[in-house]
């Protein structure tokens, strides 16, 4: 690994404690801290992965007993606004890529603006879903029992309303990620500030770029589901 063998060469590979404030006295040497570092934040993505998972399964089941209702309803989603969401997150996927790679190469200035980009760009994705939100519900798409919209194809179908309870328990899950996130990379943002990572020591700035990417994966997936099924 990249960070390892610099961590490596910045410490010395039986690490003395000393000489960096970041070494936690309980790892041999900055390798292995960086190591358990990333295996347990790759433990962490694979329960987030089990628990969007399960709800990919459950809209499976409920699209195959609910399939004419779940394709007329997804027409009410709005398409574009979904394109437009997935192309601001593989942007700012982009733009985390780039905030690591300044970290590993110690250019500051660069970390910092490609951290805003990104932060930016998560905002910008929660103010788009937040005008479809108020479009639904402006239509009475609500989820479960307070679905209230006129003009269905199969009236008195529970299926509708199935369809748009895990549209939102889904995107609106997503989208507490998504708030997570800004706040681990306003976090990171504000300590870059303060010269905290450099290319001896980076490891969470890689971290929160996992973490952002796992989100931004999931999305690729719920925009499919989602806005394009037929």
């Amino acid at each position: 690994m990249s960070t390892t063998s610099v961590d490596v060469q910045a410490h010395g590979d039986h690490g003395d404690h000393g000489h960096d404030p970041h070494h936690q006295h309980h790892f041999t040497n900055m390798e292995q801290q960086f190591d358990t570092a990333k295996l347990g934040m790759w433990l962490f993505l694979a329960t987030e992965i089990l628990l969007f998972g399960g709800l990919f399964v459950g809209f499976g089941m409920m699209q195959a007993r609910f399939q004419r209702e779940f394709v007329e309803a997804h027409h009410h989603l709005i398409r574009l606004a979904g394109a437009l969401n997935t192309v601001i997150l593989l942007f700012s996927s982009w733009t985390m890529v780039m905030a690591v790679h300044s970290a590993k190469t110690n250019n500051k200035a660069k970390l910092r603006l490609f951290l805003l980009i990104t932060i930016l760009c998560a905002f910008a994705f929660l103010g788009v879903k937040y005008f479809e939100y108020t479009t639904d519900f402006s239509e009475g798409l609500f989820p479960a029992m307070w679905y209230n919209h006129h003009g269905d194809n199969i009236p008195g179908s529970r299926g509708y309303a199935t369809f748009f309870s895990f549209y939102f328990m889904m995107t609106g899950l997503h989208g507490i990620h998504i708030v997570v996130g800004i706040i681990l990379l306003s976090w990171l943002y504000v300590k870059s500030g303060k010269g905290e990572y450099t290319s001896s020591y980076y490891t969470p700035v890689d971290l929160v770029g996992l973490y952002w990417h796992i989100v931004d994966m999931i999305w690729i997936y719920l925009f499919p589901l989602y806005y394009l099924i037929s």
